[in-house]
């Protein structure tokens, strides 16, 4: 399964590669990017709402593969929304989708997903850019990264009212199949689940953000498998007490996107808090310096969501966030410019198991 532009730029294995600047391609002025978002996750978070955050925020990646045929556009997932890009012929397609995603929100899940549709051209126009990287979490899961400050542009410009896909009169369910929600959190065993965005200024150079990100990142890579969130061991589907396999688990693992760049960098890790004071020292003192923002999220366990294609099982993609708020709770820091709290880590734990 590759989640990559039609023509399919080379994939990295080491996710340090993917904050070259250099290895970045942009994506053709006539192509699509899509930006979904679930208005108010906070509240839905904070009433224990965290699934059906994550499930309205994947919905339109399940959708959108299914209605396009295969799962070779590019697409993030970003906790309580996601963002894609598509060619210019998937314009039909990609607004019926972004429709019924929306529409399946309000009615089967009480929530309002905010939906966008624009051109790269506009981006453009607007002084940003969009471009692509692939990185090959495993041989059969390959996630898009992107670059440019588009998708942020973008973003923001959906969140003040352009571009917005309006509510068509259309009752069709958008076709989910393949997306599950159907694992138990995963408990951290370093210590804490860390959900951590960075965001470089829009002045700051792409030079100095990947060498800052990589310095964040080597604090974690050095914890066991690069903190990864994801146990090596099985895991039990909730409500079930039937396990998977080792190989087939080992393959779960291997799959998930724990680490992302979409402007910003996404992290989801299962670390110590020694780790987490050592990186977070750096981000207030790059901060300090007026080169980045970041927001940061401890909790103690891990939720993952999972879309397996179908038409592909073998090539199966796992979307993970924190339990206790995750990238929706960094959001809110990264958003309002605060460094993060003195207290204790136990006290900024938003649940227990």
């Amino acid at each position: 399964m590759v989640n990559s532009p039609a023509h399919s730029p080379q994939a990295y294995s080491e996710f340090s590669l993917v904050l070259d600047p250099s290895i970045y391609e942009p994506l053709p002025d006539d192509w699509l990017i899509g930006i979904t978002d679930v208005v108010d996750s906070t509240s839905a978070i904070e009433a224990g709402r965290y699934k059906d955050v994550n499930y309205a925020g994947a919905s339109v990646i399940a959708a959108l593969g299914n209605a396009w045929g295969a799962f070779d556009f590019p697409f993030v997932f970003r906790g309580d929304g996601a963002a894609f890009a598509l060619p210019p012929q998937g314009l039909t397609i990609a607004t019926s989708v972004l429709r019924q995603v929306a529409t399946f929100a309000e009615s089967g899940l009480g929530l309002t997903l905010r939906v966008g549709l624009l051109p790269v051209h506009e981006i453009r126009a607007g002084g940003r850019d969009v471009r692509i990287a692939r990185y090959a979490a495993s041989g059969n899961a390959t996630y898009a990264m992107f670059a440019g400050g588009g998708l942020k542009w973008a973003e923001q410009q959906i969140k003040n009212g352009r571009y917005l896909v309006k509510p068509g009169k259309q009752t069709t369910q958008p076709d989910l199949t393949g997306l599950t929600c159907d694992w138990t959190p995963l408990p951290s065993r370093q210590g804490e689940i860390l959900s951590l965005l960075i965001e470089p200024y829009d002045h700051t150079s792409p030079e100095v953000f990947s060498r800052l990100a990589k310095r964040v990142l080597a604090i974690f890579d050095a914890g066991p498998r690069q903190s990864h969130p994801v146990p090596e061991d099985v895991a039990i589907p909730e409500g079930s007490e039937t396990y998977r396999s080792l190989r087939s688990w080992s393959e779960v693992a291997s799959n998930s996107d724990f680490r992302k760049y979409d402007d910003v960098l996404r992290l989801t890790l299962d670390s110590t808090r020694e780790q987490i004071n050592a990186a977070e020292a750096i981000l207030i003192a790059a901060k300090a310096r007026g080169e980045i923002n970041f927001g940061m999220h401890r909790q103690s366990h891990a939720l993952m969501t999972c879309l397996v294609p179908s038409s592909r099982p073998d090539s199966h993609f796992h979307f993970l966030d924190g339990m206790g708020g995750g990238y929706a709770k960094a959001a809110e820091m990264l958003e309002a410019g605060e460094l993060p709290s003195v207290v204790g880590a136990g006290e900024t734990i938003a649940m227990s198991a």
